[in-house]
């Protein structure tokens, strides 16, 4: 206990330092001036008497300092000695207007001897240091080694354990923590000054980009500090801002460096974003792929589908999990966004498919970054730095230098210097969108005093003008929103959009404006999160939580979800994967072990075409029944081939699997391949109608095919006779024999080869030949030569036998050789004179004989003929039934005469064509007939 004496007249400024002597015996107790210091760890009573400051009569304070309280270090335990001690003081004179600031304590450092302690306002440069999360306060420990007082202890910050007496020795102006932001200086002589850390709140400073600046403790731990975070973000087609709040827009469509470190004190750091063109004219450009490497992992956060916030997530190429934790690096999920921090660097990007952001700490990065996210020094005029260290004259030029090499696509060439800088306009003026107007007007009201819209509704104007029908307008306010969200402003501005922008969640989720960035599960404390900041989502009903950050599952109860994603209550049994499980609170929660099926018959599968098969059992699925199936593909009787009317039955008998094939008849008639139903038509021949039948024939099992003739109403003239022709139903007539008008208008038929006289007149003949299917009927008229009756004997005038002309019989004399005349029609091809035509012939008897020569040893044969010696030819003119005419050549004889010729015929017969032997054996007939004789 020390008691404090304080005299003498107001001061008008704090005291710097007051000195009190204690008694000289260790015994004696130290009195110890102080004022305006509370020390964590010291208990101090402070008594006021006396009358008040300006004007008021002298006061006495009587303050009791207790020391000695437990310190836990790391690794050791300190206590401290209490030393008490009681002295009454007096106090006059008016007190202090202000309370003092430091105090000098003088403590014996022997039996006899005090040691002064001085503290003052001063703050401290040395760092306080902690560890595992445990407080370890550093002390001086000065042991006063004397037999009579115990020593008191302080501990040194070299000390990690104090036992026993000891003594330490401290130079002039060395210093060292004492607790709880108190620091301890050595002056000399063993007095030391106690200087106690006072943190007055610096005034808050204006960030270039916009936002608030966040407290950073200092390096000591005590007080903190203003900073402005290095905060860079990216959307639509797309547009950027700085970590220092430039807003500038770059149609790039290749890979290129967001952030890296000037000076490299990260190994292999370093952000960088995949754009691509997401229009067809190729004229603006959408984020694809956002690429986060830190030390030995590359995390590629990929759009699935463009202008979607669907994404996927690979580390060093391998697709991953959420929650994803390794190395230094977590990946999670925060609302819509995917997260993925460093918690050593203090920093996270995050990235949806629409929008990204980066998050920096200044105390890391201050001054240390370059790319198309600019330096972080809250300054905006060096925000366009190119990777050679010179400013351009525009961010839009700038960003074309920051490619970076990606195979997958060779048309960019990283150092290239583009021809001019991209157009960030529109290049014609149109209307903006109304979803735009949504940036300025009251639904982001509220965030308006934290972050300007302007830049975001400028963005939102050129998409909205370029690409109409993307709505990448949303990402502009989507951006803002996660912007003021950021910034503690909530936004709920999608329900404003009349479901041009609207999120549509799972069904066992709802959608929220402002949820937490880390949902609260069944496997994380409710306590810790503490964060203001909010993200829109999709979350969990109210009534319901997450079960756990890799299990997204809503449950109403915490017990066990297992891989069918079913929440389970914590002793409820059920099956899953043909696995008997039970949920049990503590453990892996879920204990599981093989289902038990229950035992079954042995089924056989006998038969040909029956095979054995598991089939699901509707009572237990996990257990299935053997049941026989059939199989005919297994049987190996075969269907036969029926021939035509037939067709192919089967039936299986009850039993069996394997069908019975027969053949058996289709009712229907059969003609020249082809069947035919019954009633209808069926071609035989174009000369019968014929349809098939019902009826059957027994013998063939066929329908019967019935046909009727084709009437035919033709009438053969005399003549001719109806004859078969192919292709023909009826026929048709063909001349057979020869048709001759008579003198007396009747028809004289004739078949080929006969002669017949005029029923009327003996001197009229009528004969047919045939000659070439021609039927060529001739008329002859038998002239009679010159007769006299009265050169008859009486009794003698008879007919010759021809029965036409007269003579005289007997006939003693033979009729010489001479032409004679007759008139006949000239019949040629069909055709005929039309009257009849003066023709001449050779008629007569030669000399001819027939002797035996003996001298030749053979008979000689001698032969005369009455022929022609002289001819003409003359020319008529034949009518032909078809009406038309035809001039025909004939020859006619003028004289005649006896010519000798060879006896034998042969010769003359085979020099002769067929066709004149038929015309000269018709005509020898008729000769004959006519029998012109002179006998």
């Amino acid at each position: 206990t020390v008691s404090t004496t304080t005299s003498g007249p107001s001061s008008p400024k704090p005291t710097a330092s007051t000195t009190v002597s204690p008694p000289p015996l260790s015994t004696s107790p130290v009195t110890v001036t102080t004022s305006g210091v509370t020390e964590t760890g010291l208990t101090a009573k402070t008594t006021t008497s006396g009358p008040p400051p300006s004007g008021t009569p002298p006061h006495s304070t009587s303050i009791v300092t207790e020391i000695g309280s437990s310190v836990t270090t790391t690794g050791s335990r300190t206590t401290l000695t209490r030393s008490t001690a009681v002295t009454p003081t007096a106090t006059s004179g008016p007190s202090s207007l202000e309370s003092t600031t430091s105090t000098a304590v003088s403590l014996p450092s022997v039996s006899t001897s005090p040691v002064s302690f001085t503290t003052s306002g001063t703050t401290p440069t040395e760092s306080f240091t902690t560890t595992s999360g445990t407080t370890s306060r550093n002390f001086t420990t000065i042991t006063e080694t004397t037999t009579t007082t115990p020593p008191s202890e302080i501990v040194s910050p070299s000390s990690t354990s104090t036992s026993g007496p000891t003594a330490t020795s401290s130079a002039p102006g060395e210093s060292w923590w004492l607790c709880n932001c108190t620091k301890v200086i050595c002056i000399e002589d063993n007095i030391v000054q106690v200087v106690p850390i006072i943190c007055n709140p610096p005034p808050k400073p204006t960030c270039a980009n916009g936002l608030s600046p966040v407290q950073v403790i200092d390096e000591d731990g005590c007080c903190w500090h203003w900073e402005c975070d290095c905060y860079c973000t990216g959307w639509g087609d797309p547009h950027y801002m700085t970590f220092d709040g430039l807003y500038y827009s770059y149609q790039g469509n290749c890979t290129y460096v967001l952030v890296e470190e000037i000076y490299k004190k990260v190994d292999n750091f370093g952000v960088y974003i995949d754009n691509y063109h997401c229009d067809t004219q190729d004229v603006v450009s959408c984020p694809r792929t956002l690429i986060v490497r830190h030390e030995t992992q590359e995390v590629r956060i990929a759009t699935v589908k463009p202008n979607t916030l669907q994404v996927e997530v690979t580390v060093n190429k391998q697709a991953v999990a959420l929650p994803y934790e390794k190395f230094g690096l977590s990946i999670y999920e925060s609302g819509i966004n995917r997260v993925v921090e460093i918690p050593e660097l203090k920093m996270n990007v995050t990235y949806n498919g629409l929008s990204f952001s980066i998050r920096m700490p200044y105390s890391l990065f201050g001054n240390n970054t370059h790319g198309q996210c600019g330096t972080c020094n809250n300054n905006t005029a060096d925000d366009c730095m190119l990777p050679n260290g010179n400013i351009a004259e525009n961010c839009e030029t700038m960003a074309d230098h920051w490619q970076v090499v990606d195979p997958s696509k060779p048309q960019c060439s990283p150092g290239l210097i583009p021809t001019k800088a991209p157009s960030t306009t529109p290049m014609q003026p149109c209307k903006e969108s109304s979803i735009c107007e949504l940036l300025l007007g009251s639904v982001f009201e509220p965030c308006h005093g934290f972050v300007r819209p302007e830049k975001y509704y400028a963005a939102c104007v050129f998409d909205s003008c370029v690409l109409p029908n993307l709505d990448l307008e949303c990402s502009s306010l989507q951006i803002y929103a996660a912007t003021c969200a950021d910034q503690s402003v909530c936004i709920d501005w999608r329900s404003h959009t009349n479901g041009v922008c609207s999120y549509k969640c799972p069904s066992d989720k709802e959608y929220r404006a402002c949820g937490p960035i880390k949902e609260i599960t069944c496997k994380s404390s409710q306590q810790n999160e503490t964060s203001t900041k909010q993200v829109e989502g999709c979350f969990c009903p109210n009534g319901t939580m997450l079960y756990d950050s890799g299990v997204d599952v809503c449950v109403k109860t915490c017990g066990c979800v297992g891989v069918d994603n079913i929440p389970r209550e914590f002793g409820e049994e059920f099956t899953v994967d043909c696995q008997d499980c039970i949920c049990l609170e503590g453990g892996n929660g879920i204990v599981c072990k093989p289902h038990q099926c229950a035992k079954q018959s042995k089924t056989s599968c006998d038969g040909e075409g029956f095979y054995e098969v598991n089939e699901v059992n509707s009572e237990d699925s996990c257990c299935p029944i053997v049941t026989c199936k059939c199989n005919t593909s297994l049987c190996t009787a075969k269907a036969p081939k029926c021939t035509l009317g037939f067709e192919v039955h089967s039936h299986i008998p009850s039993g069996q699997c394997c069908p019975v094939y027969q053949c058996v008849p289709k009712r229907v008639c059969v003609h020249q391949n082809a069947e035919f139903l019954p009633n209808s038509s069926v071609f035989v021949d174009k000369c019968q109608n014929c349809f098939c039948t019902n009826e059957v024939n027994v013998s063939t099992q066929l329908n019967i095919i019935s046909c009727e003739h084709i009437p035919c109403n033709i009438h053969c003239e005399p003549g001719y006779e109806r004859q078969p022709v192919k292709g023909e139903c009826c026929g048709r007539c063909v001349q057979t024999k020869c048709v001759i008008h008579t003198a007396d208008n009747s028809d004289l038929i004739l078949s080929p080869g006969e002669f017949k006289n005029d029923p009327y007149n003996n001197c009229t003949i009528y004969s047919c030949v045939n000659i070439h299917n021609q039927f060529i009927s001739s008329t002859s008229e038998i002239t009679c030569p010159a007769f006299n009756e009265e050169s008859c004997k009486p009794g003698t005038i008879t007919f010759l036998p021809n029965g036409c002309c007269k003579t005289c019989a007997p006939l003693d004399s033979h009729t010489p050789c001479s032409v004679h005349q007759r008139e006949d029609f000239i019949v040629y091809k069909g055709c005929r004179s039309v009257d009849r035509v003066v023709m001449t012939e050779c008629e007569g008897t030669c000399g001819t004989f027939s002797l035996y020569s003996a001298e030749a040893n053979s008979m000689e044969h001698s032969c005369s003929c009455c022929r022609e010696s002289r001819t003409v030819v003359k020319e008529v003119e034949l009518k032909c039934p078809t009406g038309h005419s035809i001039s025909h050549k004939y020859i006619y004889v003028e004289s005649c005469s006896c010519q000798d010729t060879e006896c034998s015929t042969s010769q003359s017969s085979e020099l002769k064509s067929t066709e004149e032997n038929d015309r000269m054996s018709t005509l020898n007939r008729i000769k004959r007939a006519i029998s012109l004789t002179s006998k």
